[in-house]
């Protein structure tokens, strides 16, 4: 699905690369007067703030990175650069949920049930992820289900999640489509059976067309909010594209906790 946006994820800067543009300014300004030294460091600084924007949040530690420039004086005056972070607003009220309300971490997936990536995932990081920080997570499921031609159950399976839903047991059911082979009515009722829901109610569900608005809004916000792929996370509004292993999360995750990530 195309959009007139990008997610701007969470990535760390790469030292050696930030150690080569220093130098090549440094070089710039050695017989330079004192005015166009000073453009020189803040010239550096914009640019440096403008990858941020670019790529999003990068470690805190090489954000601790100066510029030295060569005064007239022959003082070496440092410009500090500040780290910049992006950080996105995602509503979480009424959407799927659990773990504590008051959780340190907050992550919301938006996703697709017959996505591949996504069930990778969940079968490969999901639990793992969870039980790394136990009470710590608030996991939020929002839905993105990707247009017919590319997943053609995946719109189904949504709205057979949030029949689930209805009926109290949708991390359950949710748990049984992202490990299923097979997405359709037949499994859809199957679920249920196994789950011990209301069956009759739970088809009924199925064909009503009551959570169609739903999911239908949920996809117009991650359009909107520039959401390409799926599956995209934000763990405390903090972007992360893809199915990324565990150490992804973690490393984010720990740096978030230990307070090393400006807000």
């Amino acid at each position: 699905m195309t959009t007139r946006r990008k997610i701007t994820p969470a990535i760390e800067i790469e030292e050696e690369e930030a150690s080569e543009e220093v130098i090549q300014e440094e070089t710039f300004t050695f017989k330079r007067n004192h005015f166009y030294a000073v453009l020189v460091v803040l010239a550096f600084a914009a640019g440096i703030l403008t990858g941020y924007v670019a790529w999003g949040y990068y470690d805190a530690d090489v954000a601790s990175a100066a510029v030295a420039v060569d005064q007239p004086s022959g003082q070496v005056v440092e410009a500090p650069v500040t780290p910049q972070v992006r950080r996105y607003d995602i509503p979480t009220e009424g959407y799927p949920s659990f773990g504590p309300e008051d959780a340190e971490i907050v992550i919301v997936e938006f996703s697709d049930f017959q996505c591949p990536y996504c069930q990778r995932f969940h079968a490969e990081t999901y639990p793992d992820l969870l039980a790394a920080y136990p009470g710590k997570i608030r996991f939020v499921y929002r839905n993105f289900p990707l247009p017919p031609n590319m997943h053609p159950d995946a719109m189904s399976a949504a709205v057979a999640s949030l029949c689930a839903n209805d009926q109290n047991a949708y991390w359950d059911y949710h748990d049984k489509l992202f490990a299923g082979s097979s997405l359709n009515e037949e499994t859809y009722i199957q679920y249920a059976t196994e789950l011990g829901l209301d069956v009759e109610e739970f088809t009924a569900c199925l064909s009503s067309g009551k959570h169609d608005d739903f999911i239908e809004q949920d996809m117009e916000f991650s359009s909107n909010l520039g959401v390409q792929s799926t599956p995209t996370f934000f763990v405390n509004g903090l972007a992360v594209i893809g199915a990324q292993p565990l150490s992804t999360f973690t490393q984010l995750i720990d740096k978030e906790l230990a307070g090393k990530i400006p807000q």
